[in-house]
């Protein structure tokens, strides 16, 4: 039997034991693994994640046993100190020698450490391991005990960014510090650095551009940085992540080719200046480069195995570094060339600055293909903008709908349908898995759903990011086989939602348990509950007080949880309208109470800091004094905004206020799949933004315009025009029949305009149902919503006067007492939770 010595236990060394293990030749070959960690191979992509998890185990790829099982030896803690290739023998730190057939290098890389005078002192950590983040966690611990806080991160790039939000979320008041003149300057142009800094920094972070790090200064610790500007910056601890460097060390010592600037050569094949000896993932300089990446690596893994059992299997002439993240909770992707632009390609830029979004494409001259491109903020797009740039699709006529979205025509997707694609075309770069294994996984019939497809392709295994698109090809691959596709809530309702609000509502049916028994089985899990609870909330327009075993817990406490553990109170505040008299009460509130206010883009007052104690005695007070539950924390009904209209503006056409406010009134409560939110502009000036929302209405002459589905937030929609020139009474009645239709109809948390996406026919279809009544249902849509206001209670005027309700209010179940352990700081003249 063969044997393969695999130096290298990372993501890419676990990749090759993972597709050796999957080969037919299995069997054939002996495979030994050197790791020079303590623990197998874990997730370095969701290495972030660590501090919010309860055991480091959770990031593993694979736990001991699977090796054992799979016939794998595994030795971890042990470092390969020498390659004699002539005799085929690997040398280990501890002196024992092991006899090879193949030897494949997977040593991957390790932070590059800048050459800055005092770099040695103690409070200096890298950014690579799980012991780099212990060591991380427990100095900053030593420090806050202290009182102190200060952090700086050397590098404003991918991993720079994602340590920097690690040590936000230790507590650290954090600084990054970068080199170039804008943040990720390989992935991003000046502008979308300019949004991503502007994001980041308002979460906290501070950032530092152009910054040369010239000393690190302090009496055997970190005390300051001194750059080479003459400026300096007071720190307590400093976290590098300025580059990699190949682990090349090994195989440079022992004769291997390397290149100039480090890394192990190799040719098409991976295979090294010495035959039979392969080198794969970040140690490996292919087509002089060093690629950072896990789908590159993992590519390399299935060349380098697969030339080892006598296959022609080759690396791909160029490597595609086209990515997509998220970093400090801000979506960023870039793909192709993001740069590209002068005589061989426009660019097409969208910025709304208000949003946090920042799009821009690369188009040829002759605007028919795509070149490249950069989104920051929203990239929900980015699988079908990648699948046009990399397969040279052809572009739509107008190549600003690509960012902007179709106008006016529905809501399609950029691709048409996914399974327009070539079945070359790639869909999981990570796992290199095409359009066409995943067809052929579902025609063969050795996979008939999602769950089987992931399991045998891979697909979506690894950072997820093409989950969607692999969904959807799923979906459409079964519906093109004649097969039903059926989205079940999860395995204890095999029926979609709209199956069980219906057999709710036919049945009766009052409880969680008696859906079970009638149309489930097993016990129940955190995805039906909630679904089941919106359900008969939508039905019967239940309160979040009933059927509370099953609530999300910020419907459990009627409040939004925050980072800190308080919570925030919204009083519903109709159109914005409010008079002074309630203004005082909120400001006399949340003195009393100590709270932060905010004045919210809903037209509302936040008022934050809330302890769980004193929920019920914030709503008393503001119950008292005329106001209701705002709603804030529900899928339902958040607000409905309004400019003045023609009361007081100039350019009103309609009294848009009033009107705002009855829509709001009549929705109030109003339980759906997903939150809601309405807007009211007295005119085309648009100053309420109404077509940024799930429904908006807008003053034209001869009465209201009515727009559906759009929505804000990370990836913005504009409502399309679904009825104009109405009159209030029908205006209302077509909103109506739309609410009711989308709340009987849509699928978990699914928003308007997704909805819409996916709704056959589009907005033409929607026109017939909800105007022309081409399913004879309007009258029983009215009669439904009718029944559904008249029902309206406010929740948290039942929660303070019930006696029960009010014991989910206590921090403690044995005691009064309420919880101490919460801690501000001042900012601004306001409290703010500690970061921590």
């Amino acid at each position: 039997m063969n044997r393969i010595i695999l130096i290298g236990n990372g993501m890419v060394g676990y990749k090759f034991c993972e597709k050796l293990i999957a080969h037919p030749k299995r069997n054939q070959y002996d495979l030994l693994v050197f790791g020079e960690e303590i623990r197998p191979a874990y997730d370095r992509v969701h290495l972030s994640e660590y501090f919010s998890l309860q055991s480091p185990d959770e990031l593993l790829l694979a736990s001991r046993n699977w090796y054992q099982e799979n016939g794998i030896t595994l030795r971890t803690s042990e470092l390969i100190s020498w390659i004699d290739f002539e005799n085929k023998k690997v040398l280990t730190h501890k002196g024992e020698s092991f006899d090879y057939d193949y030897l494949v290098l997977a040593t991957g890389s390790s932070p590059f450490i800048p050459p800055i005078k005092g770099v040695e002192k103690a409070g200096i950590f890298i950014y690579r391991t799980i012991e780099d983040l212990e060591s991380i966690q427990n100095y900053a611990d030593k420090l806050k005990a202290k009182g102190r806080f200060q952090a700086a991160v050397l590098g404003g790039g991918l991993l720079g960014l994602e340590a920097a939000n690690a040590s936000k979320e230790l507590g650290m008041t954090t600084h990054v510090i970068e080199f170039a003149p804008r943040l990720m300057p390989r992935q991003l142009d000046q502008n979308g650095s300019d949004l991503l800094q502007s994001k980041i920094e308002n979460m906290g972070i501070k950032i530092h551009l152009g910054k040369n790090s010239k000393e690190i200064v302090g009496e055997g610790k970190v005390e300051r940085i001194d750059f080479t500007d003459g400026t300096s910056l007071p720190v307590d601890m400093i976290i590098i992540s300025a580059g990699i460097r190949p682990r090349d060390e090994v195989a440079k010592n022992s004769g291997i080719a390397v290149g100039e600037r480090g890394g192990v050569l190799v040719n098409n094949k991976m295979e090294t200046s010495i035959p039979g000896i392969y080198a794969i993932g970040e140690v490996a300089l292919y087509n002089q480069n060093i690629y950072g990446l896990v789908a590159p690596g993992y590519e390399m893994a299935g060349v380098a195995l697969d030339q080892i059992l006598g296959g022609t299997k080759l690396m791909s002439p160029s490597i595609d570094m086209s990515t997509q993240l998220k970093l400090v909770g801000t979506e960023v992707a870039s793909f192709g060339d993001p740069f590209i632009e002068g005589e061989s390609a426009i660019p097409i830029r969208y910025e709304n600055k208000q949003r946090g979004i920042y799009k821009r494409i690369n188009i040829s001259k002759d605007g028919s293909k795509l070149l490249g491109g950069i989104l920051v903020g929203d990239s929900a797009d980015y699988n079908a903008l990648f699948q046009l740039y990399i397969n040279e699709m052809k572009l739509p006529e107008n190549a600003e709908d690509l960012i902007l979205g179709q106008r006016g025509s529905g809501s399609k997707s950029l691709l048409g349908s996914v399974l327009d694609l070539p079945d070359s075309a790639q869909i999981c770069s990570c796992e290199s898995v095409n359009k066409g294994s995943i067809c052929e996984a579902l025609k063969s019939g050795a996979c008939t759903d999602l769950k089987g497809v992931i399991q045998q392709t891979k697909a979506s295994t690894c950072c997820g990011g093409c989950k969607p698109m692999v969904v959807d090809l799923v979906k459409e691959t079964m519906k093109s086989l004649g097969k039903e596709v059926k989205e079940t809530i999860c395995e204890h309702f095999e029926y979609s939602r709209q199956e069980l609000f219906d057999l709710v509502k036919l049945n009766n049916t009052s409880g969680y348990n008696e859906a079970l028994d009638q149309f489930g089985k097993g016990h129940g899990c955190e995805i039906c509950k909630p679904v089941m609870a919106s359900i008969f909330a939508s039905i019967f327009m239940e309160t979040a007080n009933k059927q509370i075993a099953i609530q999300d817990s910020n419907d459990r406490f009627l409040a939004n949880i925050q980072r800190n553990g308080t919570y925030s109170v919204v009083p519903r505040v109709p159109g914005g309208e409010i008079t002074p008299e309630k203004l005082v009460v909120l400001g006399q509130v949340a003195r009393k109470y100590d709270l932060y206010t905010k004045i919210t883009g809903g037209q509302r007052i936040d008022l934050f800091g809330a302890k769980l104690n004193e929920l019920p005695l914030i709503w008393k007070e503001l119950i008292d004094a005329g106001f209701e539950s705002g709603h804030a924390y529900g899928k339902s009904l958040r607000t409905v905004k309004s400019c003045v209209g023609s009361t007081w503006c100039r350019f009103g056409m309609h009294d848009s206020v009033s009107f705002a406010i009855r829509i709001e009134e009549r929705y109030k409560g109003l339980r759906s799949p997903h939150k809601l939110k309405g807007g009211v502009s007295g005119c085309i000036r648009e100053c309420a933004e109404a077509r940024s929302k799930d429904f908006g209405v807008i003053a034209v002459e001869g009465g209201w315009n009515l727009y559906v589905c759009g929505n804000g937030g990370a990836n913005p929609k504009h409502a399309i025009l679904l009825a104009s020139q109405l009159d209030d009474d029908t205006c209302i009645k077509y909103l109506d029949r739309f609410l009711i239709y989308y709340i009987r109809t849509a699928g978990p948390l699914i928003r308007t305009s997704t909805w819409l996406e996916k709704l056959e026919g589009g907005i033409e279809y929607l026109r017939k149902v909800v105007v022309e009544d081409c399913l004879g249902m309007a009258e029983e849509f009215e009669n439904d919503m009718d029944g559904l206001v008249e029902k309206y209670t406010c929740e948290w005027k039942e929660a303070i006067e019930n006696p029960e309700t009010l014991k989910r209010f206590k921090p403690f179940v044995n005691s009064e007492e309420s919880d101490d352990q919460l801690v501000f700081v001042p900012l601004r003249e306001q409290k703010m939770p500690r970061p921590w």
